[in-house]
């Protein structure tokens, strides 16, 4: 039980110490990326279509967005889901809910990095996504399959959409992705980071929640915008939180 409660302590500790060690942000709530298709503030959005809509009353996507969400190479970014043939509709849900949190949450500013791209010039780094939206992602896929673990580059796009490169084998998302944290981890070039913490912690992002109960991820970036303001952390003090997860993590694998 304490090693438990210790190992849940370290996994906190890094991702604070990891959004503490980030680019300074003056914005961190209720904020969207300077992306491709977001919007510049979040408003609310009536019409948003399908799994987009839990986050209709205040939102970073527009209806026309999510409604491209949902299907196969879409205007968005011309991404191929079937590339190794037809991927299952129970996988599939999860890579349209995936698009959606990305799209649309006003809720990841925490996260939120500057990145030199031609297509956008920010993105989001290791969000803590809650244990079982990766477990069930990734149980969900067994049977589809891929040719690639980093879905973010090495893609064949000399037809318009992304084809598999020259040499790489259609397989089983298993072969790839070897355990539900390789594929949060992994697949989007670690905008992701699977969490260890449940639904309902306050402590990990869910890209499953039901509307009429509010949006969980609201308290969550509350919790690490706190973490990262002044108030919270002396300034210097993120390189001794980042040694102090290191020095834990080692006591731990002893």
């Amino acid at each position: 039980m304490a090693q438990r409660v210790t190992t849940q302590l370290l996994l906190l500790l890094l991702g604070v110490a990891t959004v503490w060690a980030a680019r300074p942000r003056t914005e961190l709530l209720n904020v969207c990326m300077d992306a491709k298709h977001h919007k510049e503030k979040p408003s609310p959005e009536d019409e948003l279509h399908k799994q987009c809509s839990p986050w209709k009353k205040n939102s970073c996507c527009f209806t026309n967005t999510s409604e491209e969400a949902h299907k196969d190479i879409s205007y968005l970014y011309k991404f191929n889901w079937n590339h190794c043939g037809h991927m299952t509709p129970a996988c599939k849900r999860h890579f349209i809910q995936d698009t959606c949190l990305y799209e649309c949450s006003p809720n990841l500013g925490p996260w939120i990095q500057e990145v030199n791209q031609s297509w956008r010039k920010e993105r989001i780094l290791d969000v803590p996504l809650c244990k079982e939206d990766c477990q069930q992602w990734w149980e969900d896929c067994h049977t589809s399959y891929t040719c690639k673990s980093n879905w973010h580059k090495g893609w064949d796009w000399s037809s318009g959409y992304n084809r598999c490169p020259a040499g790489a084998a259609c397989l089983p998302f298993h072969f790839y992705f070897p355990t539900s944290a390789a594929l949060c981890n992994e697949i989007w070039s670690h905008s992701y980071q699977a969490s260890n913490y449940s639904r309902g912690s306050g402590r990990c992002i869910q890209m499953w929640f039901d509307p009429a109960q509010g949006n969980p991820n609201e308290e969550v970036a509350r919790f690490y915008a706190l973490a990262m303001s002044a108030g919270a952390v002396p300034q210097g003090a993120e390189p001794l939180l980042l040694s102090l997860a290191l020095m834990l993590q080692l006591w731990l694998l002893g």
